[in-house]
């Protein structure tokens, strides 16, 4: 597809699930944290698993916070946030008292509220995302079905990027879309056919 897809790496995610799923599609892809590699890379992917504070710190120790809103922001190159990844994005996480998120996006990290009756944290499991309007990354995805792992959720202030819902004991965000910057609450790369879809439609825009 002559692009080179930077997937960052931070110690917070399976890179490699993530970087093999693309090889699957014949995408090259690099697990870096190299400022140069993210500085040429056409895409960029925020994979991650844990807690808010701790993938916040860990962007931190790696200088990446002003180096990826150099590429993302001000550049404008795509960018998919998955699972934390996609939560970074927030103003703010309420996990462990409150800590400050990259500020992409506005809103908040928040822990799920699900009935306590049938209804466990964390919400893992094969679940469906329900598109709203026309979203980027479910185009040609027909079966909206994905494996989601998590405690916790981005809540945009603003629904225009909502890219998708899912219901569990509530509903809850998980796919947004807003410009150049997507994210999703479950993994694509854990997702067999339609997770793959997501991804290449991800690496479809420019």
């Amino acid at each position: 597809m002559g692009s080179m897809l930077a997937i960052v790496d931070y110690g917070m995610g399976n890179v490699g699930s993530v970087q093999n799923a693309l090889s699957a599609l014949g995408i090259e892809s690099k697990i870096t944290a190299e400022a140069s590699d993210i500085e040429n890379a056409s895409h960029i992917v925020l994979p991650g698993v844990g807690s808010f504070a701790r993938g916040m710190k860990r962007l931190e120790e790696k200088n990446l916070p002003a180096l990826l809103r150099a590429s993302v922001v001000e550049k404008k190159k795509p960018f998919l946030g998955i699972c934390l990844g996609m939560q970074l994005l927030s103003l703010w996480g309420e996990e462990g008292g409150g800590m400050k998120g990259l500020g992409w996006i506005k809103g908040s990290t928040r822990r799920l509220e699900v009935p306590e009756k049938g209804f466990r944290l964390p919400h893992v499991g094969w679940n469906d995302a329900t598109p709203e309007h026309q979203a980027t990354l479910f185009r040609g995805v027909r079966r909206t079905t994905f494996y989601f792992v998590h405690s916790y959720h981005l809540v945009p202030d603003d629904g225009e990027v909502v890219a998708a819902r899912t219901d569990y004991g509530g509903t809850f965000v998980s796919a947004i879309e807003s410009g150049n910057i997507f994210g999703v609450q479950f993994h694509p790369e854990k997702s067999q056919r339609e997770g793959l879809q997501i991804l290449k439609n991800f690496v479809a825009c420019t």
